[in-house]
């Protein structure tokens, strides 16, 4: 329960931010055209963008594939619990897509802002970004080793970097997803001990 309030919390703390971000709209644009070049083409900043739906799919599949073929119940569980995390992730992101339906910055901001290339839904919150930051905080939650956390966050981060690189996201986005993939986790790690009596 402790964690859907955090989760509860995370989503109207950073519900909250991009209201005070239409304020202090200065900001997010200034730190993204910092980032964002006129011609967003780096070939590792679009393999971090590309990267992030393989890995969410991927992870879950082989952890639940090697504990049904080792049957070992640890790992399925593991796997469902990802899955979870996935699933809680998606609906809480594109819910609030649609409901604060806020415009892509380059939308707003033709002439400034340089996408990679054109998204057709809302930009807040990132959903590349919170997807990645579900799968790196699922990992880390199950995996409890430096070598796990220290590389998966450091992918979700570069995940999120890219969305502004690219010309994607305000910083207010990929911040905002952050939260909602980290809670989702949290939430999913919560529902698994309860549903697995782990």
């Amino acid at each position: 329960m402790k964690q859907i309030k955090n989760l509860i919390t995370c989503i109207l703390l950073f519900t909250g931010c991009f209201f005070i971000s239409a304020n202090a709209q200065n900001w997010d644009i200034n730190t993204l055209k910092s980032i964002n070049p006129e011609n967003p083409n780096s070939v590792i900043m679009k393999g971090f963008t590309r990267s992030v739906y393989p890995v969410a799919i991927v992870s879950p599949a082989a952890l639940l594939a090697t504990g049904f073929i080792k049957k070992d119940k640890n790992l399925q569980n593991k796997g469902w619990e990802m899955v979870g995390s996935i699933v809680i992730n998606t609906v809480i992101t594109q819910g609030m897509k649609y409901a604060i339906n806020r415009d892509r910055p380059y939308e707003k901001y033709p002439t400034e802002v340089f996408p990679y290339e054109p998204d057709n839904d809302p930009s807040f919150p990132s959903g590349h970004t919170s997807t990645a930051f579900a799968t790196a905080t699922t990992l880390t939650l199950e995996f409890k080793k430096w070598y796990v956390a220290i590389p998966a966050y450091a992918w979700a981060a570069g995940v999120g970097y890219s969305r502004l690189y690219l010309g994607e996201h305000y910083p207010t986005d990929v911040i905002a997803g952050a939260a909602v993939g980290a809670g989702s986790a949290l939430v999913s790690h919560w529902l698994s001990k309860k549903i697995f009596k782990q």
